[in-house]
């Protein structure tokens, strides 16, 4: 299996491949720093799986799986992230990743979630799982419900989100209303720390 990593942390893509190495059925063919990097390097070494990090100084990782999938409709990726959030691995399998693996979990599952993967099968560690079924029927924050939700993070009022925004008070008040009851939280605060442990708020 020709395996390449995306990361922009050298030492993580070190310890990666000192894992890879160890295995008679792999082999490291790419090592890319950043998105970019990685959609070329893919084009050149056209690797059978990518590990890719959702955090790159460029483009997302996201982003990077879905410009890879457009150049190879059948390519698979692992993303290995550090975020648990529901909502970024809902993100990364419809991006066309195969399998969503937290960096905390490498040494334990990354070797069977690549043979897994490689065999066409998809792989989602059981706690992010259990907490996808648990939001499925639950209804998404919309863009401008996450631009007014950002903001309320960084502790503005509502008179600084409206003009902000370009919208008046009334509807960032609507706003907040719809963004607590889809999140079932109790306060403006509470729903910040909701979206941010689902990852409704993470720059990707």
């Amino acid at each position: 299996m020709r395996i390449m990593t995306v990361d922009d942390h050298e030492v993580f893509r070190d310890g990666v491949a000192a894992m890879i190495e160890t295995q008679e059925d792999m082999q490291l063919v790419a090592e890319a720093a950043s998105g970019f990097e990685a959609v070329d390097l893919f084009r050149r070494c056209k690797p059978d799986i990518t590990l890719m990090d959702l955090r790159l100084p460029d483009i997302s990782g996201l982003e990077a799986i879905v410009r890879i999938r457009e150049a190879c409709p059948t390519a698979k990726t692992i993303v290995l992230t550090t975020y648990k959030g529901d909502v970024q691995a809902l993100k990364a399998l419809k991006a066309g990743a195969y399998a969503y693996l937290l960096k905390s979990m490498l040494r334990l599952y990354m070797l069977d979630t690549i043979r897994t993967v490689h065999a066409g099968h998809r792989r989602i560690p059981p706690e992010i799982a259990s907490e996808m079924a648990e939001y499925a029927a639950d209804d998404a924050l919309s863009a401008r419900e996450v631009e007014v939700l950002m903001a309320v993070s960084t502790g503005n009022a509502n008179k600084v989100i409206a003009g902000r925004l370009h919208i008046s008070e009334d509807t960032v008040k609507a706003h907040m209303k719809n963004i607590l009851s889809k999140l079932g939280a109790k306060d403006r605060t509470h729903a910040v720390t909701i979206a941010m442990r689902r990852g409704f708020l993470d720059p990707l």
